[in-house]
């Protein structure tokens, strides 16, 4: 459910991988998470995968395998600590180092919030935004253990990015996700450490309940063609979006780092970091009929 992710051929580092993207649901281990394993594991990566369900993680290793790459699976529900630093610990024992994690894991619970209850809180942010804090936290001690850099590449979603419905636990993990990786960036230069987020769109098994796309996401899983007006708008097969997580595992990206970047069919893009769009010195003191005569400029400004 972590996906501490892989080298490029011309990249003899090793690292862990693993690629549930909904544990708790069906469809776990497949869809994006599957997707960027297969393409690291393609690249030259040795991976290791992590899923809840441990038919879908050796069912990924397979393929990995019979593929001609190396992968082994190691089964368990990210958000604490101890799975954490096990992925670690597979990866350096198997493979000899971690250089790569990719977080990819998560819960999804489409409510709005009034009926939102704390157990459906607790666990969409206890295993995204929990589970991509303690496997940063496992795969950075190890790269400062090795003494030679390394690549955290954390997984967002347009859902944190801006307002999203019925998606409070969601929203707010990812976006945290993505404030996670800006700081996490500007603490790691001197290890040699990059941190960005991939901020992923495709036609998964996870959007196939939005309105207007559980018919195109029938028509991907069935290896239809997808219109290219839908792959020009971001949305496309997990594949689509696999090639930015191999380049930002690359030595070509040692020069990136606090980027969000959005990836999805044929299009990618550049998130802005958050910053401050009105300002208006106050002429009235601190009171509130003060702040109402600049509200027009600042507080009243339209939001989006």
């Amino acid at each position: 459910m972590v996906m501490p992710t892989g080298a490029t051929r011309a990249d003899s580092r090793r690292t862990t991988c693993s690629t549930a993207e909904l544990p708790w649901s069906p469809g776990a281990g497949r869809g994006l998470g599957r997707s960027y394993a297969r393409a690291l594991a393609s690249a030259g990566a040795s991976v290791v995968v992590n899923d809840l369900d441990a038919d879908v993680a050796e069912d990924t290793v397979k393929a990995i395998t019979d593929a001609g790459g190396n992968a082994v699976a190691v089964v368990g529900a990210v958000g604490g600590a101890e799975l954490a630093d096990a992925l670690v610990k597979r990866a350096v024992d198997e493979y000899g180092r971690l250089d790569i994690m990719v977080t990819n894991a998560g819960a999804l619970r489409d409510k709005t919030l009034r009926n939102t209850t704390d157990e459906d809180f607790d666990l969409v942010v206890g295993s995204h935004l929990r589970g991509t804090f303690t496997c940063g936290r496992a795969a950075v001690r190890q790269f400062r253990e090795q003494g030679d850099g390394g690549r955290l590449i954390l997984v967002g979603s347009p859902a944190g990015q801006r307002a999203s419905f019925g998606q409070t636990a969601y929203s707010a993990s990812k976006g945290a996700i993505v404030a996670m990786m800006r700081t996490w960036a500007v603490e790691h230069p001197k290890l040699g450490v990059t941190v960005n987020a991939i901020v992923p769109t495709a036609l998964t098994r996870m959007v196939a309940t939005i309105p207007g796309l559980g018919e195109l996401v029938a028509k991907a899983e069935a290896g239809e063609p997808i219109p290219e007006n839908v792959r020009r708008k971001g949305l496309g097969t997990p594949d689509d979006v696999a090639p930015v997580i191999v380049y930002l595992a690359s030595k070509e990206a040692s020069h990136v780092t606090g980027q969000a970047i959005a990836a999805g069919g044929d299009r990618i893009a550049l998130w802005s970091h958050p910053a401050e769009t009105h300002e208006q010195i106050k002429t009235d003191g601190n009171s509130s009929s003060g702040v109402a005569m600049t509200s027009s400029a600042t507080t009243g400004a339209t939001s989006r």
